[in-house]
Formats: C-alpha cells, structure tokens, sequence
C-alpha cells in the first residue's frame, strides 16, 4: 500500500504516543488501530490484523520492563497474569470471528463504542478513592478471567493489545496501578500472538505497516514505562480520557 509521506508520519507518531499510553496509563494501545482506521483504505480485518501484529513485540518489552522493576515478581501480581492470558486464548479467536462477520460502518460504531467506554472508565478511576499503590493485591480468579475474557474478545476484534481495557478494568475492581499495569502487559503478548495468527490466517496483515507503527511504538513502550515510574501521571490520564472521548463521535461519523 502506497501512502503519502505526511500519512505514514501521521501513523508513526499514532504508534510512539499509543506505546507511551500502553506502558504509563494503560489505554494507549488504542491509537495505531485508531491511526489505521483513520488514515489508511485497509478494511476492518486489515486494520485490526495490522494493529495487534505490533503488540506482539511491545507486550513482550513491556513485560520485561516490568519484570525488571519488580511487579511481575511478585507472586500475586504473576497469578493474575495466568489468569487473564488463559482467558486471552478463547477470547482474542472469538474477536477475531467477530472482526470478520461485520461491516465497514459496524467496525467503526463498534471501535467508537469501545473508545468512548475506555475514556468513561479512565475517568471513573480517577474519580474513586485513591488507593496505595503498595496496598495488597486481592483479586478474585473469577473477577480476573472475566475481565480478561472480556478485554480479549474486544483486543481480538479490534487489534488491541489488552491493556487499553484490562488495566482501567483491574484498577476499578481494586487492584493498585503498576500491577495492573504489568498484568495486563503479560496478557497483551497471549492475546497479540493468538490474534496474530487468526488475522494472518485471513491474509489480513500488512507488514510493512506493522513496522512503520511498531518500531515507533516500542519506543514508546520504554519511554512509558520510565514515565509511569517517576512521574505522576493523573494529568496524562485525563487527557487520554478527554481525547478518547472526544474521538468516539468521530470514529462513528468516519465509518
């Protein structure tokens, strides 16, 4: 696929800031399929295809990143990445499915629907009663897969990572913000990989794009993660929130 210069700009910088957001607030992961939808002719499944290829290599450095500062250590925070990558291997094929049973118009109202309740749940975090970020890690197996088979069918049906989702999620159901964070990295590789291979399947990935956002994007990843550890980031949240809901009507409109 041929795009002007200015274009493929556009869709590196969607894959750098959508990187930062993976890492340092969670619902970042968003951006490159939102680039994709936006700027390029790919249709649905090219969109969705191309955009989870990238998370394969970003999940895999975001969970290294976490490793190495010490969340996925940690023997809770661990049990809640298996849970949710178990839940990760039914829900990204059924999103897949999904992706491939709706139309042009209904990806866009269904991606602008799932933007528009990232942004809302965002929000509602940051509205509830601040929670420690050392506090205990208390979250039920039955809470945690669901939440993870959830995040994965619409990860598999839009080409998200997971933690767009999964973290907003994990931080309402009670758990602290860098073990959701590092969690929901663990499961983005699960559900990138499956999905990967379902939209490869179809012949629905466009690999010289898949670099074009996915290098970019791993930077991001890195540059993320440093932020999400030595600055406070509530300012940055609420400006994802506000610009993932000032999107949504776009989005729909666009389709």
């Amino acid at each position: 696929m041929e795009l002007d210069p200015l274009i493929l700009a556009l869709l590196a910088l969607f894959g750098l800031v959508g990187g930062i957001g993976i890492t340092a607030v969670g619902p970042g992961g968003v951006l490159p399929t939102i680039g994709m939808f936006l700027l390029t002719g790919l249709s649905p499944a090219g969109v969705a295809g191309t955009a989870i290829a990238t998370h394969i290599a970003t999940g895999a450095l975001g969970t290294a990143a976490y490793t190495r500062s010490g969340q996925l250590r940690d023997a809770a925070t661990r049990r809640i990445a298996m849970i949710l990558s178990g839940a990760a291997v039914v829900g990204a094929p059924l999103g897949v499915l999904f992706n491939t049973l709706v139309s042009g118009r209904g990806f866009a109202v269904l991606l602008a629907v799932a933007v528009a309740v990232t942004g809302v749940l965002v929000w509602v975090r940051e509205h509830r009663a601040a929670r420690s970020e050392d506090a205990p890690v208390r979250l039920s197996p039955v809470s945690t897969a669901a939440v993870g088979l959830v995040v994965a069918v619409a990860a598999g049906l839009f080409g998200l990572g997971g933690p767009m989702l999964s973290v907003p999620l994990l931080v309402i159901f009670g758990l602290p913000l860098l073990p959701a964070l590092a969690a929901a990295q663990a499961q983005s590789v699960i559900i990138a990989s499956v999905g990967t291979v379902g939209y490869l399947l179809h012949g629905s990935i466009d690999w010289p794009l898949v670099a074009l956002v996915g290098i970019p994007e791993l930077a991001g990843v890195v540059i993320g993660w440093k932020i999400a550890h030595v600055v406070p980031v509530r300012k940055l949240k609420y400006a994802l929130a506000g610009t993932l809901l000032a999107l949504a009507p776009y989005l729909a409109l666009h389709g």
